[in-house]
């Protein structure tokens, strides 16, 4: 596990794959050690149980080609209600050593996504703090960038992912549990025919914008540094 090139966290199984499929499946293809981390099991979801998801995402996991996939099993609907949470992501963080870590966006329609951020947030800087109390030795990233999950805003860049989005879309197929809208599942926003076409939709903008087919939206808080104004 250690010395990883991207760790990726999510907020509830799915949630990578529908923010940052296409990349992660872009960065593995590419060679790149690529670890992936659920902070909950999306027990709280109205269709599916968190063993079923669990299921979901290792096999989403092997069509996106990443190395591993952790679920911290930490509550849904309670993230960063305990410091306990920011203890257990400090110690993945410090066992995996990645050089970029991707969380989601701190705005988001989902409580708990905006939780999440919040929580990243404060466990990467705290993963750095040789006198923090967890277990392994202190570690800060490269990098840190920021994926929509939800919604959408401004960006720093874009990532082309239109080599990958076939994989990305059997990515999200491996959830059927939430995507799929059986006779005995309770109707919900992910399994509404309309809520792929939203993903697409917002893909397809960002691509369009920097003129290829698909990409996916990143934003950094800090200057994107370039040698000069030549491409």
């Amino acid at each position: 596990m250690s010395g990883i090139d991207l760790l990726a966290f999510g907020p509830h199984p799915d949630d990578l794959e529908i923010g940052l499929g296409g990349t992660l499946a872009k960065q593995a293809a590419l060679g790149h050690a690529v670890g992936l981390c659920d902070l909950t099991r999306g027990e709280m979801s109205s269709n599916g149980t968190p063993e079923t998801r669990l299921k979901e995402a290792e096999t989403a996991r092997g069509v996106l080609g990443a190395a591993w996939r952790e679920n911290l099993a930490l509550p849904d609907r309670g993230l960063g209600s305990s410091p306990d949470h920011t203890v257990k992501v400090v110690e993945l963080i410090r066992r995996a050593r990645p050089r970029t870590i991707a969380v989601p966006y701190w705005h988001d329609r989902h409580p708990d996504h905006q939780s999440a951020a919040t929580l990243l947030r404060d466990a990467i800087f705290n993963a750095k703090l040789k006198r923090y109390t967890a277990a392994g030795d202190p570690w800060q990233p490269q990098w840190v960038c920021h994926y929509f999950i939800n919604d959408a805003g401004p960006v720093s860049f874009v990532v082309d992912v239109s080599e990958h989005y076939d994989t990305k879309r059997r990515a999200l197929a491996c959830y059927a549990s939430q995507f799929t809208r059986a006779t005995d599942s309770a109707e919900t926003r992910l399994n509404s025919p309309s809520f792929s076409q939203l993903i697409e939709s917002r893909d397809a903008h960002f691509g369009a914008l920097a003129g290829v087919r698909f990409a996916e939206g990143i934003v950094v808080t800090e200057p994107v540094v370039r040698e000069h104004l030549i491409k």
